[in-house]
């Protein structure tokens, strides 16, 4: 059942103008929609399409409603001079600028969202305004300046990144929205510089508005002061950020960005830019291009939440409308980055995609892949200019690079390859591109060819991933995708793929021979109606939760949209016009789209038209001397494979049949009568009285099955039709160790449940499309002391068939959920190819820590921690070698016992008609099902080892060509609900420790959530201090973090610090933030403002969450367990007031409950040393070898 990884959601549950596939973690079914999830700190591509001329050309002054002069007029700047980079250009709101095209007469024409207003002020500043009402009482104010690393010039890469540090968090006015309940950041891109504060409607102390105040720290960030002390920082800040993020997977990140974009400016600009460079700014650098790039014209304001648009329009003017961009000329200091500056301005507006499609795009040109015959925009190829804008000329700061060949495989075929070769690699990935324009989604015609393409994307990504999958599968991972991306300017098709480095050729053959199918014969009538079916309730699902998505979610969804120049829909303009569009939609449109995805790979064939313009293929495999063998790939042997795959005859896809049930209502018929059920009274070991086995509670009801299941139900209609479920069966690693199973039995089980998934007469096959119709997700996992089934499903009718008042209605995703709780409970078939596949997956895990610096020195740490108790280590390849299926399912069944079961549930539905499926087919389990697996052991509840004393302090050196370090401090702790190791509490040492406190105090102490609240404050706490002293006054790291592990059932835990720097300041950190958690405890206490600020993080937290079904069956989970006996319903009812009720003197005794002396902490170095061999080879001379990087995948940015 490793049905539908995370990818193929997007196919479904993303907004119209939004696709995105991801399959890091196997997952039967769907994933959350994108546009449920939260980008803000990070980009990622997603699948749109953007139109050119969606505005008429920008001026300053006609088109964002000024004087009608070319430039902007404010008062004051009469006699200043024009600033250098002003040029004429697009408006950045595209179809939401005043002048777009009306299309209010336009039948065709897509309906704006009725509730966003836009506009520009009189100095040029646009602004967007969208209404929101969840979460109630917040809102989010993001402001992006339209520059990033690709506007930097020669001597100023990386100074972007510099200048998005220095401006905010050198911001006096940021720090007044500290211990508000406020949340800010800011990020760097290719493309843009992104500011942003999450905020609270009115001040925790006085009720003061806070978007006054938002807004001041974003003005600030447009008149940002450019001081030494503060340019120091931050300098020392990125520099170790740099250390920070310089992973292997940044590095293959960067290989795949320079060759895709070798032609034009972003294969030489990274974000991070030269180290070199960064050391020597001074502070007229950083001001100069400050003040070059952030000026009205070249920013977008967004406002989004629970606001009053009138008053936010006002406010804004009075905060921004003195900006000018005369102003900040005045201020550039260096005269030829001056003259520089208005020369790339002009190369900008004279042939990029920024100038010709959107403001938002980086200022590049592209290498077009198209179907051949397609018409391209002239603007979109840019007339041959004397600037060298695309940077196709050699500089001296350039690194050394291999050059990149374009082979002509045949005539009119073209691939351009690329081959990077690393020893921290250990499986091969292909990474295959074409790149085309963003086509716009502005009218029912494009919106029509969106979904087709969505459609056949969907059905091509369940075939790779389901079917694709064989006993003996060539790839372990695969994707493909066509996704628009602002961030590059452009819509990418990709196909990325891992396999193991001697199955390269397989996995290319087998991942083109699927492509190749569905280009040539497009998706079968059954993908047709599925996939159609479930973007239809996908669309419903968005309509029906209306203005309760999240602020977040609007946010992104909006910067993506008008970044794009699509029209940005409300959720029921939306569910209209997919309803429309469906209703018409033919399978010969969804397979022309198929043809067309697929063209650059079909037009390889021999006798095919090949696609206009180069493929672009980049291998990543694991450096080897032998160049004989068959993980050895080169340019020319991927190339040849690349080719030859291509000229396979390929047969067209058959449909599968998929049943709508998997379980008969006369199958449960007969359940009822040979077992029926009883309700019994929930029972809790928090002091909660028992509940009544026959009447509903709030804000969940909690019982129990005469068959011993504990069940939990919460009504939530935050998440509109959707609902979430978790299986909870205690025990894990630790009962694998108690129960006497072989070591990794119980893990390797549970993902052997993941990748199988075959009940009763259906196959794994016909189960996972099942799931898909259903649009369920499940995911199954084995930590240290449980085995987890997550469930996320909707709650309407899914598995539909037709559209409007011919619709056919299939059973409910709630019930479709119970039916595969029962199955996996009683009916689950275990398959040796499944275990296979979960025991490479175990294996490549594995090998894979032993190149992971963080991974391993962690791994180190922890085996001096637990005396190599192997609950809590990677299990080795030998030992996942040696797991029979046999022993992976007794591990797994001795734990599915109903009598040791938890079942949560919380969703927008009627609860009692969740608990009687729940009493139906659940109830129905037999009281002994299983009882044949069940195997004794002396100790219910583990613990977790004593700490030998003294601790030991570990130095790890790992073979790395880049230098890196990581330092760790960590120490016993309490678990979470503050039980120590030894089975004392939290609450009896603060008791002990506190001899001649008030009963009032004893009673706030002895509540079952005062340590579980404790040490969450504690951890907030902590980390505030940890970046204010090891970053922010000595300046030794951009981050440091501290952290518990968290556990619920076992008795006691650890808490860790991990912090990043360079080499030669690692054992400084260390000792830095040792000597911080020393200061806590001694010369620096904590303060009732340490105490306020951190009640506010948890309790928003704390409320956004509860806005969630997945945090409702997290906090009902355990509930009924007497191994968490201090978990009840209290945890709800009772969690803000023991919040506020904690004091200063509360969370300094809990502090001493750590094992923080010195003589306790466990503490390591890990470093990174040149391997062995020295320098790399000539032949692996690297494509672009960045100084150290900072991470942001394709598609991702910096956080700053």
């Amino acid at each position: 059942m490793q049905l539908v990884s995370s990818a193929l959601l997007v196919a479904f549950l993303a907004a119209p103008s939004v696709l995105s596939y991801s399959f890091t973690t196997p997952k039967w079914g769907l994933k959350t929609p994108v546009v449920q999830k939260k980008q803000a700190a990070k980009l990622v591509m997603k699948h749109g399409n953007t139109q050119r001329n969606a505005a008429p050309a920008f001026s300053l002054g006609s088109l964002f409603g000024g004087n009608g002069s070319g430039t902007a007029s404010s008062a004051g700047t009469a006699n200043l001079e024009p600033h250098p980079s002003v040029r004429p250009h697009i408006s950045p709101l595209n179809r939401l600028a005043p002048g777009a095209a009306s299309v209010e007469n336009d039948e065709k024409a897509l309906p704006v969202h009725p509730d966003v207003r836009s506009g520009v002020l009189e100095n040029g500043l646009p602004y967007i305004i969208l209404p929101n009402a969840s979460p109630p009482g917040r809102f989010e104010a993001h402001l992006q300046v339209f520059s990033g690393s690709a506007d930097e010039q020669e001597p100023q890469q990386g100074i972007a990144h510099l200048t998005e540090h220095v401006a905010y968090m050198g911001s006096r006015k940021r720090e007044r929205l500290f211990g508000t309940g406020s949340q800010t950041n800011a990020y760097t891109d290719f493309h843009h510089t992104v500011f942003y504060a999450a905020c609270p409607l009115l001040t925790p102390r006085g009720n003061q508005p806070m978007l006054p105040m938002a807004l001041d720290a974003l003005l600030d960030v447009m008149e940002a002061r450019v001081e030494s002390q503060r340019l120091e920082k931050e300098r020392a800040a990125v520099l170790s950020e740099m250390t920070m993020v310089n992973t292997i997977e940044y590095r293959v990140e960067c290989q795949i960005l320079s060759t895709l974009h070798r032609e034009n400016r972003l294969a030489k600009r990274f974000p991070i830019g030269k180290e070199s460079l960064i050391r020597s700014w001074t502070t007229d650098d950083v001001r100069t291009w400050h003040r070059t790039h952030y000026r009205p014209d070249n920013v977008l304001l967004y406002l989004v939440g629970d606001i009053d648009p009138d008053e936010a329009e006002k406010v804004i003017k009075e905060k921004f409308g003195h900006v000018s961009a005369e102003k900040q000329a005045a201020e550039i200091k260096i005269p030829e980055i001056k003259k520089e500056a208005a020369e790339l301005a002009d190369a900008v507006v004279a042939g990029t995609v920024k100038s010709a499609q959107s403001w938002h795009y980086p200022p590049v040109r592209h290498d077009w892949c198209v179907p051949k015959g397609t018409k391209i925009d002239p603007a979109l190829v840019g007339p041959d200019i004397d600037y060298d804008i695309h940077l196709q000329l050699p500089m001296p700061l350039d690194d050394k690079v291999a050059l990149l060949k374009t082979e002509e495989v045949s005539p009119g075929k073209k691939i351009r390859p690329h081959i990077f070769r690393h020893e921290l690699l250990q499986s091969f990935s292909l990474h295959l591109f074409a790149k085309r324009p963003v086509e716009p989604i502005v009218d029912l015609e494009s919106f029509r060819h969106s979904l087709a393409r969505r459609i056949a994307l969907a059905a091509l990504q369940i075939r790779l991933n389901v079917g694709g999958r064989s006993d003996d599968p060539a790839f372990t991972f695969v994707e493909f995708n066509q996704l628009d991306s602002a961030r590059e300017g452009c819509a990418v098709c990709s196909l990325d793929m891992t396999a193991e480095p001697e199955r390269w050729k397989d996995a290319i053959c087998k991942s083109l021979g699927e492509i190749r199918k569905l280009g040539l014969y497009g998706v079968t009538p059954g993908e047709m109606e599925r996939y159609a079916s479930s973007l239809m309730t996908d669309a419903e699902q968005l309509a029906a939760q209306g203005d309760r998505i999240s602020h977040g979610d609007q946010l992104s969804y909006l910067m993506e949209t008008v970044a794009n120049g699509h029209t940005f829909m409300s959720p029921m303009q939306s569910y209209y016009m997919t309803s429309k569009a469906l209703q018409s939609l033919t399978l010969e449109e969804v397979n022309k789209a198929a043809s067309d995805l697929c063209s650059h790979i079909t037009g390889f064939k021999e006798g095919c038209e090949g696609a206009e313009g180069p493929a672009i293929a980049i291998a990543c495999s694991p450096k080897t001397s032998d160049t004989s063998g068959p993980s050895y790939c080169d340019e020319e042997s991927l190339v040849k494979c690349i080719y030859d795959a291509c000229q396979a005859d390929v047969e067209p896809e058959e449909d599968v049949v998929v049943p709508h049930t998997l379980i008969s209502d006369s199958e449960i018929q007969t359940a009822m009568e040979e077992n029926k059920p009883e309700w019994k009274p929930g029972h809790f070991s928090d002091g909660t009285p028992d509940t009544a086995p026959d009447s509903l509670t709030r804000p969940f009801t909690l019982r129990r099955l005469s068959n011993g299941i504990r069940v939990g139900v919460a009504q939530n209609s935050a998440e509109s039709q959707r609902g979430h479920l978790r299986l909870v069966a205690p025990g894990g690693r630790d009962a694998e160790k108690r129960l006497g199973f072989k070591k990794g039995a119980m893990a390797i089980g549970a993902r052997t449940m993941q990748e199988g998934g075959a009940f009763g007469p259906w196959t794994r096959e016909q189960v996972e499309l099942f799931c898909v119709d259903h649009l369920l997700m499940v995911e199954i996992t084995c930590n240290e002391e449980s085995i987890t089934v997550d469930f996320v499903f909707p709650t309407t009718n899914v598995g539909n068939v037709g559209f409007g008042d011919n619709v056919q209605l299939g059973i409910t995703g709630t019930e479709a959920v119970m039916q595969i709780v029962r199955e996996i409970i009683v009916g689950f078939k275990w398959e040796e190819d499944a275990l296979g596949r979960s025991k490479q997956s175990f294996r490549s895990s594995h090998e894979g820590l032993q190149k992971n610096l963080e991974g391993l020195t962690t791994e180190r740490i922890m085996e001096a921690m637990t005396q190599h108790d192997e609950r809590f280590l990677s299990i080795d390849v030998d030992s996942v070698n040696a797991i029979t299926l046999e022993e992976a399912r007794l591990a797994v069944m001795s734990q599915l016992l109903p009598s040791e079961l938890e079942i949560s549930v919380a969703g927008d539905f009627d609860v009692n008609e969740v608990l009687n499926m729940i009493y139906q087919f659940i109830g129905t389990i037999p009281a002994d099902a299983n009882e044949q697996y069940r195997k004794e052991a002396d100790n219910i509840v583990g613990r977790v080892p004593d700490l030998k004393e003294p601790g030991e302090f570990i130095q790890l050196e790992l073979p790395d060509s880049d230098p890196r370090a990581v330092s760790y401090v960590a120490g016993s702790a309490p678990n979470m609900w503050g039980y120590l190791a030894d089975g004392s509490t939290v609450a009896e040492r603060v008791l002990a420790a506190d001899k001649r406190c008030s009963d009032y105090d004893r009673r706030r102490r002895s509540h079952p959530l005062f340590a579980y609240v404790a040490l969450s404050l504690l951890s907030e706490i902590c980390n505030r201090r940890l970046f204010s002293t090891v970053r922010e006054r000595k300046q030794l790291t951009y981050d440091a973090n501290f952290s518990f592990t968290g556990f619920e059932r076992l008795l006691g835990g650890w808490f860790l610090v991990t912090v990043t720097a360079s080499k030669e300041k690692a054992q400084q950190a260390l000792d830095a933030c040792k000597e911080t958690l020393a200061a806590l405890r001694k010369t620096s206490p904590i303060s009732s403002d340490n105490v306020e600020s951190a009640k506010r993080v948890v309790l928003n937290r704390h409320e956004g969450e509860l806005r969630t079904t997945q945090y409702w069956t997290q906090l009902m989970s355990g509930m009924q367990e007497e191994s968490i006996p201090l978990k009840g319903p209290l945890t709800v009812t009772d969690f803000n007031a023991v919040v506020e009720s904690i004091t200063p003197r509360d969370l300094q005794l809990t502090l001493e409950t750590l094992g923080l002396d010195d003589d306790k902490l466990y503490t390591a170095i890990g470093r990174t040393i040149q391997p062995q061999s020295g320098a790399a080879d000539e032949e692996e001379e690297a494509l672009v070898r960045q100084a150290p990087v900072i991470g942001m995948r394709r598609g991702g940015a910096l956080t700053g």
